[in-house]
């Protein structure tokens, strides 16, 4: 099962269907704003309206989760943000070794980080990078030899900190790592990508790429 966080969608691949694979266009193919935050209010209502019938599925926990928390980053809703938090969280109680759920509360509280600042993202939303590189840790070891999960961990590393050694070796590793399912292979050529860029040393090139290339990065 891919991660929500990653992209499933891109040319010579089918065309969404599902709210999964329209969260991951969301994510990394839609360029305009309104739209995209259409298709994520209308995915938190399909995932709201399946956990009405089914509140225990799982793969519509995460979804409603990641609509949450993608709308909060592209209105800057504090709330929203607050929301997500608590959805991760819970789903991360609920199985510890959710390889999919812990990346996302990785991802939540590093991508806090990246964008407001250590202080503001802890006081504002209780964001803290510790603990966002620890459940990144364990989506890792949980996760098995895929590209998905070091990728997703080295250019959220490298967003932060250009420099930082553990994010030139995880996308080292998702460059080579094994590549079954088409969310691997794009997250892969992502990988191998910023891999080119870290080789020149370019520390304001390897953060800007990184940002570039993790979820809605296209919207700045």
């Amino acid at each position: 099962m891919p991660l929500a966080l990653c992209l499933a969608t891109a040319p010579g691949l089918a065309q969404a269907e599902s709210g999964r694979d329209m969260l991951i266009q969301t994510a990394f193919v839609v360029r305009d704003r309104s739209v995209a935050l259409t298709q994520l209010a209308g995915i938190e209502a399909a995932a709201s309206s399946t956990l009405a019938k089914t509140p225990g599925d799982s793969e519509a926990l995460l979804s409603r989760a990641m609509a949450t928390s993608y709308h909060a980053k592209l209105t800057r809703s504090r709330s929203e943000a607050l929301s997500a938090k608590a959805q991760f969280e819970a789903l991360v109680a609920k199985n510890p070794r959710d390889a999919e759920a812990l990346a996302a509360l990785g991802a939540w509280h590093l991508s806090a980080v990246k964008a407001l600042g250590a202080l503001v993202a802890r006081g504002g939303l209780g964001a803290r990078k510790a603990v966002g590189l620890d459940a990144i840790d364990r989506a890792l070891a949980a996760g098995g030899d895929r590209a998905l999960f070091p990728g997703i961990a080295g250019l959220l590393r490298l967003a932060i900190d250009p420099g930082d050694a553990r994010g030139v070796a995880l996308i080292g590793q998702a460059a080579r790592a094994g590549a079954v399912t088409p969310v691997d292979r794009l997250i892969q050529r992502r990988a191998a990508q910023l891999e080119l860029v870290v080789k020149g040393g370019d520390a304001k090139l390897i953060q800007a790429l990184a940002n570039r290339l993790l979820p809605l990065g296209q919207f700045g």
